[in-house]
């Protein structure tokens, strides 16, 4: 290569990483990361309830029930919900009042049903973790008073109480064994970061792309630039010194990302929840690179074109609206087929470069294509790529020199010939 593209990189990496929009902005975007990272943790905490609810009940009432729920509390390694008995009834709404209780419950016989109805009174209508825990200890409750005297043995009502042992498996047709629910749920996770982040790199350092063009040309420093470095050099130049700039923020992010998801408390909580990110497929992350980058330059040449030939930067916004809806076309397609990445949409949308950055990695993830589905659209993205870079190439060329209202394609391509581009 030669020294000025090397030049025209530098220099857009070192404005790009003194700017303090950039370096803000990766601050908020890390401390961010860093929160979703603590997120599962934070999830378990605060689904505990923060330590133990205490739930009053009327001394006298429904002393069976109190009797079960207290002894199924008791057997629990962590109970999260203590019985508090108080004199009377009317008592325990000024028990709530005070705060010596979370709740009460209060009971109403219901004889259709054998069991009492029960209702859980607090200040909130919104005590789903409570309400949840209450509601299973009661069931189990109610199993045990009416088996009660079916005569059952231990070992009969353990077997009763077990739960059905139901897990879901995808089929694999090409391996002796399909992904397991865990694997599958790593792989939309992993998938669903992917596409979040494209679509991130896609908007925000495409429009910076074109917004530095722009401006250039504006102010008229690119009479001065073309006057050292040719357009092609700078259209590239500017795009890899984007690029590496835009790595390196994933790379600070990610980092912070992966760095608080293996911190002991949070890697036992995302095993309780099944994820494991060992069962990670090395190959899945292969694909994710590829159609990162891949995506990325397909959209980062078009964003250089259409900057090339706007002169002012207020017209800029109206200017890239086409490739902005096919961006967001794209990713909302992906979000449609993380629920059904086999859907006719999806095996016709993998095909078409614009979309098949994000479709093609949600379905290798989520599903399994067959390999020529997977080489058919790696090999017309790879094309596309080609293709759209040689004509951004060109049209930047005359574009950069074209001022006043934005031309027309058949004025760019009367240019083209002019200059024999």
């Amino acid at each position: 290569m030669n020294n000025s593209l090397w030049t025209v990189m530098a220099f857009t990496m070192r404005n790009k990483l003194r700017s303090k929009g950039f370096i803000i902005m990766t601050v908020v975007l890390a401390v961010l990361f860093v929160v979703a990272g603590n997120l599962p943790y934070l999830i378990d905490k605060l689904s505990g309830g923060g330590g133990v609810t205490k739930v009053g009940y009327a001394e006298g009432q429904q002393a069976q029930v109190v009797e079960g729920l207290q002894n199924y509390y008791a057997k629990l390694p962590e109970p999260g919900v203590e019985l508090v008995g108080i004199a009377s009834e009317e008592q325990l709404k000024t028990a709530l009042e005070n705060g010596d209780v979370k709740g009460y419950l209060t009971f109403e016989e219901d004889a259709a049903a054998g069991f009492p109805k029960v209702t859980y009174n607090s200040k909130s209508a919104f005590e789903g973790g409570t309400s949840s825990s209450l509601t299973a200890a009661l069931q189990q409750v109610k199993y045990d008073t009416l088996l009660g005297g079916a005569g059952l043995t231990d070992e009969q009502k353990a077997q009763l109480y077990a739960p059905v042992m139901f897990h879901t498996q995808k089929v694999s047709f090409t391996d002796e064994k399909g992904k397991t629910e865990e694997e599958q749920g790593i792989a939309i996770v992993l998938t669903y970061v992917m596409i979040i982040l494209l679509f991130m790199a896609v908007m925000i350092t495409g429009q910076l792309i074109a917004t530095e063009i722009t401006a250039e040309k504006s102010s008229r420093v690119m009479e001065i630039i073309v006057t050292s470095v040719s357009p092609l050099k700078q259209m590239w130049g500017k795009i890899l010194g984007t690029f590496i700039v835009a790595m390196l923020q994933i790379v600070v992010l990610v980092g912070a990302l992966a760095a608080n998801l293996t911190l002991p408390h949070n890697a036992d909580t995302l095993k309780s929840f099944g994820f494991d990110l060992g069962t990670i497929d090395p190959l899945l992350l292969v694909y994710a690179v590829f159609f990162y980058l891949a995506g990325f330059f397909l959209y980062a040449t078009l964003f250089a074109a259409v900057g090339s030939i706007v002169s002012r930067t207020e017209d800029l916004g109206q200017a890239v609206m086409p490739i902005t809806l096919l961006t967001l076309a794209g990713f909302y397609i992906a979000m449609f087929g993380l629920n059904q990445p086999d859907s006719t949409l999806m095996v016709v949308c993998q095909y078409i470069p614009f979309f098949s950055p994000f479709l093609m990695f949600l379905r290798i993830g989520l599903t399994e294509p067959a390999w020529w589905e997977i080489a058919l659209s790696i090999g017309i993205l790879l094309a596309s790529i080609l293709v759209i870079g040689w004509l951004s190439a060109k049209i930047y060329r005359v574009g950069v020199l074209m001022y006043g209202k934005r031309p027309s394609m058949k004025e760019i391509v009367k240019a083209m010939k002019a200059y024999k581009v």
